[in-house]
């Protein structure tokens, strides 16, 4: 049975303030495996208690004690991890200098670890999937993202990787990954037909920021904040009052924020700036966002400048997605014919469910509707999240038998 909305509420809450929590807890222990099992306790205790106590004024502070009080325990309880005992029986200390959640970062993206290693472990950590979500996310199976996971863990114990940001000079070859990282937070809460975790949005953003401080003058970080405030520019519009997904073409555009508009387009400009000779992915993607947000109305976006900007993207970054979205922009500007035509082009995309579904969206305005339905049948057979599942769903239905 699906969950009431107050209790996935709750569950939402939980798991989002338990990644700042799991930050803070890698950095006192020194041990991922047992600050995960002790934040784990803590969110279960937290699901059992918070609905007949209430939630607590400061939820982090409460999932914080619990998880370390956790912590002791387990260490308490073995004996080879007596050496760790006294950092996790720290409970209060001077403020620490560095975010801990940046640190959880670069520690996720350090070089010893291999960057599908890196990924997965980002997501299992900062974006808080469980290792079958993660498994999923990334088409592998379950028992081999597990064992993926344990190794990467005990590679960061006995390598003794550092929980730390690194010094300036360390700074660019972790950055990849870092970028990489903090875009899948933010793409895990911004749910483009998902269930939106503001919270980790909001997390990503202050990321980013941070690495603007750490490094000004780097324009895939002057991009990757200009994407995602575009992106965020429209939070109050992308959803109706039942909380189901609304169509960028049907968007009140008077809900958009106007300053994350703003302070956006003037970031794509300055890492325009910064990169003239070979624009950056992340600068490019978030020049394509400027175009939807600078058009007053749908029917006002120019999608010559779009498709324009895509040829620049897969000049710097080709890759099946990106061509998949030129596509959909070619079947926008030349009709649903040259749409569909260039969807049909694009390979390596048969269990991607936003292809069958641009496919679907295609073919029904052309009056395809036996096709049409089939490539929404073909999109709804494929793993994803329960609440794409819905609203494609929802699509589909509106094609007529």
């Amino acid at each position: 049975m699906p969950l009431d909305p107050a209790h996935a509420a709750l569950v939402r809450l939980v798991r989002d303030e338990g990644t700042r929590v799991l930050a803070t807890l890698i950095r006192q222990v020194g041990d991922v495996a047992l600050a995960e099992d002790a934040v784990q306790d803590a969110t279960v205790r937290a699901l059992e208690t918070w609905p007949r106590d209430g939630v607590p004024d400061e939820p982090r502070a409460w999932l914080t004690v619990a998880a370390r009080r956790r912590a002791i325990d387990i260490v308490r309880r073995e004996a080879a991890r007596t050496g760790k005992e006294a950092a996790a029986m720290e409970l209060t200390g001077p403020p620490e200098e560095q975010d801990d959640l940046l640190r959880l970062v670069f520690t996720c993206c350090h070089p010893a670890l291999a960057v599908e290693t890196q990924v997965a472990l980002a997501l299992r950590t900062l974006c808080g999937l469980t290792t079958p979500e993660v498994a999923r996310a990334l088409l592998v199976p379950e028992a081999t993202m597990t064992k993926r996971l344990t190794r990467a863990k005990q590679k960061i114990a006995r390598a003794g990787i550092p929980y730390r940001v690194p010094d300036d000079h360390e700074l660019p070859e972790r950055l990849r990954g870092v970028l990489s990282t903090v875009y899948l937070l933010f793409n895990e809460g911004y749910g483009p037909t998902a269930t939106p975790r503001p919270a980790l949005v909001d997390e990503a953003v202050r990321l980013t920021r941070l690495l603007r401080e750490l490094m000004p003058g780097e324009a895939s970080v002057l991009g990757l904040l200009a994407l995602e405030l575009l992106l965020d520019s429209r939070r109050d519009a992308r959803h109706d009052a039942d909380g189901r997904p609304v169509l960028l073409a049907d968007q009140d555009r008077g809900r958009w924020r106007a300053e994350l508009v703003q302070e956006g387009v003037i970031l794509v400009g300055e890492g325009l700036r910064r990169s003239p000779d070979r624009p950056d992915p992340y600068v490019v993607q978030a020049a394509i966002a400027a175009c939807h947000a600078l058009a007053p109305r749908y029917a006002d976006t120019d999608w010559t400048a779009v498709l324009s900007w895509y040829d620049v993207l897969l000049a710097v970054a080709d890759t099946p997605v990106v061509r998949l979205n030129r596509a959909v922009a070619v079947g926008e500007r030349d009709g649903p014919a040259a749409g569909l035509a260039a969807i049909d082009a694009v390979t390596g995309l048969d269990d991607y469910p936003l292809r069958h579904a641009s496919r679907a969206e295609l073919l029904a305005r052309l009056g395809h509707t036996a096709d049409a339905r089939a490539a929404y049948a073909a999109a709804l057979a494929l793993p994803q999240d329960a609440a794409q599942l819905a609203h494609l769903r929802r699509r589909a239905e509106r094609v007529s038998p």
